[in-house]
């Protein structure tokens, strides 16, 4: 017999006092579960939590530590490299996993907590779950696989056309599951999670069997039916972009540990550790030292490898002091010359050394010196830069060639 559902979060602290509080995206006033409903009317709907808690999971060797905090209509992004613990996060929320130890708690309402015995089954969470697999039905049709989980009658026709227009499947809604695409059989999954409204809603690589153009086409009908609902949503995903069009509160996954949470931009745009920063594609960590600093104009002069770069001015950072400075590809700009009468702080020849296609674009692989000035040799660094295939072409690039890697000063930041 199952243990009787909790009516509310028992007296038991929401996240063990070791585990480190990084919900701090949430207002300080929000509070769990029922005890929102106390707040001014105009406010409830911001500041009442919707889903949150905290788990301990171990399968084999492995451990996973995670805690979430989510208002209603938030959009959680697990992001992490195969294998750090995600889609296990998921299967534990929604009731596939058991455990170690935790609390979860969906709408107001415990659906597991361990130090209480209590476990709620997967079919009784209200949660809407969207795999890998699709799992959708074989003998349905894709308009009775959408609508499978509504109860009938008028309105159930009308919210499966209303999704199936949304989703682009009004002209597929009588065939068969097996007749459709990956994509295609991914929307139908999509649009099935939604239908039944549930109170959280799970995410696992929803677009990764999409090619570029409709990802962005149901990334954003996604983001419109979001914004419409109150339920909250925790999605998985080792996209950058997709993690920054639809996150609210990332948190970066690392063999089972939280390792970098916070405001997707803040977070995956210019990540402060090495780790997160390859993980997200940042091409270009280069290890320098703090020459000197220029309070005045925010910036400070660093050294290594060959070159000599200027980079915004960190609290942290003092002269003589080692430094891993960042650059993304795209931020570097390539010239046949050296600029004249340009803004950009930072100016290196360099001599192609490898061209390799990179979607969307292509890598080039630029062997620097810090300029005849510098008095550094050429050859210590390499920096990596992307192009279109159109200034491939024009620029007519090739191994060899004499370029000069052209970036401002605010394109790059340290890392630890």
């Amino acid at each position: 017999m199952m243990p009787p559902e909790s009516p509310g979060p028992p007296p038991i602290p929401i996240k063990p006092p070791d585990m480190p509080d990084d919900t701090a995206a949430l207002p300080a006033t929000a509070t769990p579960g029922p005890a929102a409903d106390d707040a001014p009317n105009d406010a409830a709907p911001h500041l009442a939590i919707a889903a949150q808690g905290w788990m301990h999971c171990r399968l084999g060797e492995f451990d996973l530590r995670l805690d979430w905090r989510l208002a209603g209509g938030q959009v959680l992004v697990l992001f992490g490299p195969s294998g750090a613990g995600k889609t296990t996060a998921l299967r534990a929320i929604a009731g596939l996993v058991r455990p170690l130890d935790g609390y979860i708690e969906i709408g107001g309402r415990a659906v597991y907590d361990g130090g209480a015995g209590l476990w709620v089954p997967a079919h009784r969470r209200r949660v809407g779950y969207l795999t890998q697999q699709y799992h959708l039905f074989p003998h349905l049709d894709v308009a009775a696989n959408v609508g499978y989980g509504l109860p009938g009658g008028r309105a159930a026709a009308a919210e499966t056309r209303r999704l199936l227009a949304a989703f682009g499947l009004e002209e597929l809604a009588g065939r068969r599951t097996w007749e459709l695409s990956g994509g295609q059989q991914q929307r139908v999954a999509l649009a099935r999670a939604l239908a039944a409204g549930p109170q959280l809603l799970l995410l696992d690589e929803p677009f990764a069997a999409l090619d570029l153009e409709l990802r962005r086409t149901v990334r954003r009908e996604l983001r419109a039916t979001l914004t419409q609902g109150q339920a909250p949503v925790i999605l998985v995903t080792h996209d950058r972009e997709e993690a920054l069009a639809l996150g609210d509160e990332v948190k970066v996954l690392q063999g089972g540990q939280v390792t970098a949470a916070g405001p997707p931009v803040e977070t995956l745009g210019q990540p402060g550790r090495a780790g997160v920063a390859r993980l997200v594609g940042v091409e270009n960590l280069l290890p320098m030292r703090v020459d000197s600093s220029n309070p005045r104009d925010g910036t400070m002069r660093c050294s290594g490898g060959g070159l000599q770069l200027e980079i915004p001015l960190s609290d942290t950072a003092v002269p003589g002091a080692a430094v891993t400075v960042a650059i993304r590809a795209s931020d570097i700009i390539l010239a046949g010359a050296e600029p004249v009468g340009s803004s950009a702080r930072n100016r290196i020849p360099g001599t192609v050394r490898r061209i390799d296609a990179r979607a969307p674009g292509y890598n080039i692989e630029l062997a620097c010196s810090g300029g005849p000035e510098s008095g550094l040799s050429e050859g210590g660094a390499v920096l990596h830069c992307q192009v279109t295939g159109a200034a491939l072409e024009e620029m007519g690039i090739r191994p060899g060639q004499r370029l000069w890697a052209v970036f401002k000063a605010s394109s790059c930041f340290l890392v630890e």
